[in-house]
This record gives structure tokens, sequence and C-alpha cells, in this order.
């Protein structure tokens, strides 16, 4: 079990293997099980995602019960196919595939909660345009989701990773971290810069508070996981143009969970504070539960 980002690096610079090889190490040994289960086990997942922003993005899209979420997957595609948009394709494209997902979940469908349910389009939204704009393999794939996970159970051991605990930052922020990460990794960068990556994306959304309208994972949700999977992308080029993180990744990770304990119950979730609390936000909860 590695403790530390820089463990964890340290160890696959000494070996000279990938992030992805050491998880998958690290799962045979965990669960017993052999390199080819392993490996379809994380397969099964892949095709999950891919289901998910399929299904989000295509014939109109899905709408959840409530009618606050649904439908803007279908229309971004619809965007970007008649449209020069002005962030690029490639930022939109990570975009639906975020947005696809997080709508899914609303309208409960399945997904895979990565490392959340409320945070499970952050990685499909960058992996897939990845598949798209750097022709990655089936393997390339499969690999980053293994790369994304060795960070992401990183954080969980040393930070968190749920809104309850950490506000949103935890939630999706850790999501742009792991995802910061494994893109360096498949776009043939170093451990080091992955650490990089992973320490930008953090802390560029430490302090995002948990504030889901009526308790919902629906409003700002699905829309935050837009902004965790561009992020990611951002923070993945800056580490692989050479730049740096001042502050060490570990610390990074320390200062997260450390701003997470200190926000207000009323920003972790519950579905009080931040947008949840408006005046509109109220009336929906209202309408919804006839809550006051």
């Amino acid at each position: 079990m590695y403790k530390s980002v820089e463990d964890l690096i340290d160890t696959a610079t000494a070996r000279r293997k990938p992030v992805s090889d050491l998880m998958i190490e690290q799962e045979m040994q965990t669960t017993g099980l052999s390199r080819d289960e392993v490996w379809k086990k994380m397969e099964r997942n892949l095709e999950v995602m891919h289901s998910a922003v399929e299904k989000g993005s295509n014939a109109g899209g899905v709408y959840s019960k409530t009618g606050l979420t649904g439908g803007d997957a279908a229309k971004i595609k619809e965007y970007r196919e008649t449209h020069h948009s002005l962030s690029g394709d490639a930022v939109m494209t990570a975009v639906q595939g975020a947005i696809a997902t997080n709508e899914v979940n609303a309208a409960m469908g399945i997904i895979c909660a990565t490392p959340t349910a409320g945070s499970s389009g952050t990685l499909p939204g960058i992996l897939f345009m990845l598949k798209k704009r750097i022709n990655l393999s089936h393997e390339q794939e499969v690999r980053f989701l293994f790369t994304a996970g060795a960070y992401g159970l990183v954080i969980a051991n040393n930070a968190c990773i749920a809104g309850a605990s950490g506000g949103c930052q935890a939630e999706v922020g850790s999501a742009s971290a792991m995802g910061a990460a494994a893109a360096v990794e498949v776009a043939g960068g170093t451990p080091e810069e992955s650490g990089n990556a992973l320490a930008i994306a953090m802390a560029n959304l430490e302090g995002l508070v948990c504030d889901p309208v009526a308790g919902l994972v629906e409003v700002p949700c699905v829309k935050r996981n837009a902004i965790g999977a561009t992020n990611a992308l951002v923070a993945a080029d800056m580490a692989l143009a050479g730049c740096t993180s001042r502050i060490p990744v570990d610390e990074v990770i320390s200062a997260m969970n450390e701003v997470g304990h200190s926000m207000s119950s009323a920003l972790r979730e519950t579905g009080q504070g931040g947008l949840a609390g408006t005046k509109t936000g109220k009336m929906i909860r209202h309408r919804l539960f006839h809550e006051v």
C-alpha cells in the first residue's frame, strides 16, 4: 500500500514502471486475483463509462425525475457539431462526456463512481476526449483508469473524497487531480510530472464547497464535473510543459483535507448553504419536498 504520492512516484521511478503497473500489482496482491482478472474488472468499469457517455449524449439525452437536470450533454454535442466553440472542440468534448455521465447518474442510470457518484463524470470526460485527440488504444484507456485509481487511493487514505467530509473539493477536486495525473501518464509524461499535475489540479479547486440544491446530486454537481475535467486537462498540459507545483503534492493533499474539515457543515453536502441556501434553492427544495 502506497502511503503517499511521493512514495508512489519514487517506486515507479526506481522500478522504471508506470504507475498503472504498480496499481495492477497492488490489486493482485490485495484481492488475490490474477492479472487477467484484475484487468477484466477494470475493463468493465471502462464499459460502464462508455455506455453512460453515449446514453447521456445521444437521442436528446436523459432527464432526471425532478426535472432539474438533463439534456445538456446532447445540446453540447449539437453545438460542437454546428458551431466553432469558443474554448475549442477538445475542451467541449471533455465537457460533453463529463456532463453526460452525471446526467445519467441524476437520471438513476448506471455509472462508475470515480471516486464518487457526484464526481463520476470528470474522469470519463477527460479520458474519452484523450481517446479521440491522441488516439488512445484500448489498453491505454484501461491503464488510464488504473493510474487514476492509484492516485485516488492515496488521496482517500490521506485526506477525503466525500463531499460530506470535505466539500466538493474532495469530490470533483480529487477526481480532477486523479484525471490530471493519469492524463500525463498516457501522454508519455513522467511520474514526477503526474505528481505536479495532481498538485496543480487539486490546488486550483481548493476550497470548493458542496452545496447541492435540495440535497440532490444535480445542481450544481452536474456542471461542476465539466470544470473538473477541463481543470485536469489544463493542469496536465502545464505539468507536461515543465511547470511545477511550489507546494509538494502530498502537502497539497493535506491542505485540501484541512480546508475541508474547517468548512461549515452548511457547505458539506447538507443542502443548507451556498447555492442550496439561496432564495431559489430553497424554493426548489420546497417544491420537491414541501420543506422550508
